[in-house]
């Protein structure tokens, strides 16, 4: 489960299980610009999903794949309009032929967070929680 809570202003505390994280908006949008914005979240969940799938399927399979960076470039000028592009860049490490790095960009395509967000309908439902005083 994951819980979300205001601490101050508009920062938000983000507890997923063990685990803490902090979300808030930049100054021009009346935040402290102190924590990644949201967008930023769910962009970063794409890239470490797919290094992180990369790593297991590299360790897998014994290919020389020695590490993994990522960048991810967000163009969300239409998003108003339901198109939201991300533009991923996979820098791949180690003794890699061509074929292996060809292998590893399609296996990145694979992530689960990948094909969630290109091959599934996310349905969202909200509800008011018991009212605290």
């Amino acid at each position: 489960m994951i819980s979300i809570r205001n601490e101050k202003g508009l920062l938000q505390r983000i507890d997923i299980g063990p685990h803490t994280l902090h979300s808030d908006v930049p100054v021009e949008l009346g935040g402290e610009g102190s924590a990644p914005e949201p967008h930023d979240l769910f962009d970063a969940a794409l890239g470490a999903c797919k290094a992180l799938t990369l790593a297991l399927y590299a360790k897998q399979k014994g290919l020389p794949l020695s590490g993994v960076d990522v960048q991810v470039q967000r163009d969300d000028s239409q998003e108003r309009q339901g198109l939201y592009r991300l533009a991923v860049e996979l820098t791949l490490h180690g003794a890699l032929d061509e074929a292996q790095r060809q292998q590893l960009l399609r296996i990145a395509d694979k992530c689960p967070v990948h094909k969630l967000l290109t091959s599934s309908e996310v349905q969202v439902s909200t509800h008011l929680g018991e009212r605290t005083p």
